[in-house]
């Protein structure tokens, strides 16, 4: 499938574009405290052993991939490959897997395979990819002429927790840079943090406190526009409290959902329907539920690569928040891709109902249990692809299953050796540390 190619000249401009989540040298761009230890381990020779080599990537490492790509309608380049998407729809097992690939490794001859794309799961902690794209929608049209200023308030606005923040079991890292000393608890109401750092904490410890958080200063942003970077936080809160509670409802709704809408993708394809945490909910309800599907959740990564999220600064921006430089979970967490580069997201929904299984456990949920993996993967040799896969495997911990399913892809896209593939994907998983990802 031939791409036109955009004139030399364009892709000089995206080439330029420098480059958690986040590449490790970036604390001076982002102020990012955790960033800081990191950097300093690698480079005082400090072993390091918490992420794989893939994780040392350096700003300048970071790019889009499709850039050359002109088609504004991502339906014209998801275009099933039918030998592609009969080898990687043989990998998948019966029952409720549903996924999207697309190599991106030759731009010019992209090969995508769908397996049960359009069926609706709850996104869990995926969703948090909708508040960080609205964030940088609003910034856009807060700052539409100067990047330098959207990144200048990105690092340098504080905002407090508040009672939005807190109820979540995930940790954040916090950082003194003086006292060289890190803490992992939970997000506090009397918490202060940059966009950056809640934008950090949000993705790549998918703490659900950080994504209300961001979540409200959108909201913010929209309402107030340019006088959002003055609002003290005593002005934000009575603007909650004296807006109808439908008003700020409709607003939550519209900031992070219309600009997926604007992308091409439709409401049943992805959408969030409300806040990651219940404290957020005194003054802003839920509407419409939140659905993502495999064919979603890859039109937008696709308008990513292709930077054409809001512009293509905000694209690879949002590429380096999902630069996984923390731990690897589930699907990233494949000895496959250790050496890879990647930009990933997980999320988890589940109940169990302990009247037919008292013994029913986390991520295992026997009523529902979504399970699902975004992924983009750059190994060094130019091999590139996005994976979008959505589970609902009930009684079972699908972590495993994610992180087998890693492994074969990547075979199969490397074109490495195929060992068969067993009736189930019952892959022993165990990770003390993963609480899991909202």
């Amino acid at each position: 499938m031939k791409r036109t190619l955009l004139p030399l000249v364009f892709l000089g401009v995206f080439i330029s574009l420098s480059f958690i989540f986040y590449p490790i040298d970036g604390y001076e761009t982002t102020g990012i405290k955790r960033l800081y230890q990191i950097q300093k381990f690698k480079e005082d020779s400090i072993p390091y052993k918490r992420i794989p080599p893939g994780a040392y990537k350096n700003l300048a490492d970071i790019k889009l991939n499709l850039t050359n790509i002109m088609e504004d309608s991502v339906d014209l380049i998801l275009v099933e490959n039918k030998d592609f998407e009969s080898r990687v729809n043989k990998l998948f097992p019966s029952g409720k897997y549903s996924a999207a690939v697309l190599d991106m490794s030759d731009p010019e001859n992209l090969k995508y395979a769908a397996y049960k794309e359009n069926v609706g799961y709850q996104p869990g902690s995926v969703g948090k990819i909708a508040v960080l794209n609205a964030v940088f929608y609003q910034l856009g049209k807060l700052c539409p002429d100067s990047w330098e200023d959207r990144v200048r308030y990105l690092k340098n606005r504080n905002v407090s927790s508040r009672y939005w923040g807190t109820g979540d079991h995930h940790t954040i890292p916090v950082y003194d840079i003086e006292k060289d000393k890190l803490v992992k608890r939970k997000v506090q109401a009397s918490d202060v943090f940059s966009l950056y750092e809640w934008l950090d904490h949000m993705v790549s410890v998918s703490n659900n406190g950080a994504a209300s958080v961001m979540y409200r200063e959108a909201m913010l942003m929209a309402a107030f526009e340019e006088y959002y970077f003055t609002l003290t936080e005593e002005e934000a809160e009575n603007y909650f409290k004296e807006t109808p509670r439908d008003s700020l409802t409709n607003l939550a709704n519209m900031v992070v959902n219309e600009p997926l809408r604007e992308l091409g993708i439709s409401e049943d394809e992805w959408r969030l329907g409300g806040m990651f945490t219940r404290a957020a909910e005194k003054y802003v309800g839920r509407k419409g539920g939140s659905i993502g599907t495999p064919q979603g959740l890859m039109k937008y990564l696709v308008k990513l690569e292709q930077g054409k999220v809001v512009d293509a600064q905000s694209s690879l921006e949002i590429k380096r928040l999902l630069y996984l430089t923390d731990r690897r979970i589930r699907y990233a967490r494949s000895p496959k891709l250790d050496s890879a580069a990647v930009y990933f997201k997980s999320g988890s929904f589940y109940k169990c109902d302990r009247e037919k299984d008292p013994n029913c456990k986390q991520y295992a949920g026997n009523v529902y249990n979504y399970m699902n993996s975004v992924i983009i993967v750059e190994h060094d040799d130019g091999t590139k692809y996005i994976v979008c896969l959505m589970t609902n495997v009930l009684n079972k911990n699908s972590a495993g299953a994610h992180m087998y399913l890693a492994g074969k892809i990547d075979d199969l896209i490397t074109k490495d050796h195929l060992d068969s593939m067993p009736s189930e994907l019952d892959i022993e998983y165990r990770d003390d540390e993963d609480q899991g990802d909202g």
